[in-house]
C-alpha cells in the first residue's frame, strides 16, 4: 500500500520551500530515478509527493556574471543542445551525449541526477572538474517568511551512494560553473558495455589550462571507482604545473590507479576498473599531448 497522503505541485519556488519545511516530503522532477526506485523497493516515498516541473525559476541555462547557472530542471537533452554548453562547456555535452537513452535524456534533469547522487552518475565527473556548485534554497534560513539560498563546492556535496548534504528542507535550484580560462581543455571518458545505455564500469574527467606545453589549473575526478564520484587529489598533484610528456603521463596514469578505491559488482571486478582508470587516464592525455 502507498504511503502517499498527498499530491502537490506548486508554481513558484516560494511555494515549493514552504512545503519542504513542512517535512515528509519527497522530490519528484523527470521521475527517471524516482520512480523506478521506488517500484523496486529501494525509495520509500514519503507522506507528500511534490512534482516540482512547473516552477519556472528551475528552468533554463543562461550566463550569470562570470558563470554559467543551468537550473535544475534542465533536462540533459537541453543541455546537449544548448549553444552556451557546447561554447564554454564542451565536455559537459559531451558527457551527456553518452547519457542513458533519447527518452531518458528528454525526461531526466540535471538537478535529478545531482540529487540521486550516484556513484555513476553520468554529468557528475565533468561538474566536478568544471568546479562547479549547487544552489540550494530554503525557508527556514529567511527572514520574514523570505527564501534563503546558499551555495556549495559540488565537490563538498555528496556523502556517500544516494546521500548529499542538502538539507530536508533544501531544494536544489541549479548549479553554477566558472566560465573557463583561455587555454582551458577538459576530457571526459566512460566505460560501459554500452556507450550510452549501461551505467558506466568507469568515468574519468581530466582538466586544465595549457599554456606554453605546461598544465595547470589540474583537476582530474572519477566515478564508478568509489562511494560517491571523487575529485582525485594526489592524481591532479601529480599532473599539476607539468608538460605533457611520456613521463608525466605514466606518472599521473599510476597515481590514479592507485588513488581510486573500486569495488567488485556485477558491472566490473575491482582489479579490472583499476586497470580501466590507468589505461584511459593515460589515453586521454596522449591525446591532448597530441593535440
Amino acid at each position: 500500500m502507498t504511503p502517499i497522503e498527498q499530491y502537490l505541485a506548486p508554481a513558484t519556488l516560494d511555494e515549493a520551500v514552504g512545503i519542504l519545511q513542512q517535512g515528509e516530503v519527497t522530490i519528484l522532477a523527470g521521475g527517471t530515478d524516482v520512480m523506478p526506485q521506488s517500484k523496486a523497493g529501494r525509495l520509500a516515498i514519503k507522506r507528500t509527493l511534490m512534482n516540482i516541473r512547473r516552477i519556472p525559476e528551475l528552468k533554463g541555462i543562461a550566463l550569470d556574471n562570470d558563470a554559467i547557472r543551468i537550473g535544475a530542471l534542465t533536462t540533459i537533452t537541453e543541455i546537449l543542445n544548448d549553444p552556451l554548453v557546447k561554447e564554454y562547456l564542451p565536455v559537459l555535452a559531451e558527457a551527456c551525449d553518452h547519457f542513458a537513452s533519447d527518452q531518458i535524456r528528454n525526461a531526466g534533469t540535471l538537478g535529478g541526477n545531482i540529487g540521486n547522487a550516484s556513484p555513476a552518475g553520468d554529468t557528475l565527473v565533468p561538474l566536478l572538474v568544471l568546479d562547479a556548485a549547487v544552489e540550494l534554497a530554503s525557508k527556514a534560513g529567511g527572514a520574514n517568511g523570505s527564501i534563503a539560498t546558499r551555495s556549495m563546492p559540488l565537490a563538498e556535496f555528496f556523502t556517500g551512494p544516494g546521500r548529499t548534504k542538502r538539507a530536508a528542507n533544501e531544494l536544489l535550484t541549479a548549479v553554477r560553473i566558472p566560465l573557463p580560462k583561455p587555454g582551458h581543455v577538459a576530457r571526459f571518458f566512460k566505460f560501459g558495455t554500452r556507450p550510452a545505455l549501461d551505467i558506466s564500469a568507469i568515468s574519468i574527467g581530466i582538466a586544465g589550462v595549457i599554456a606554453g606545453g605546461v598544465i595547470s589549473d589540474a583537476r582530474v575526478a572519477f566515478g564508478a571507482v568509489a562511494p560517491t564520484p571523487i575529485r582525485a587529489a594526489r592524481t591532479e598533484e601529480a599532473l599539476e604545473g607539468r608538460r605533457l610528456d611520456e613521463a608525466t603521463i605514466e606518472a599521473v596514469a599510476s597515481a590514479a590507479r592507485d588513488e581510486v578505491n573500486p569495488i567488485d559488482d556485477v558491472r566490473a571486478t575491482a582489479w579490472y576498473r583499476k586497470e580501466l582508470i590507468h589505461n584511459m587516464t593515460k589515453r586521454i592525455l596522449d591525446h591532448v599531448a597530441q593535440a
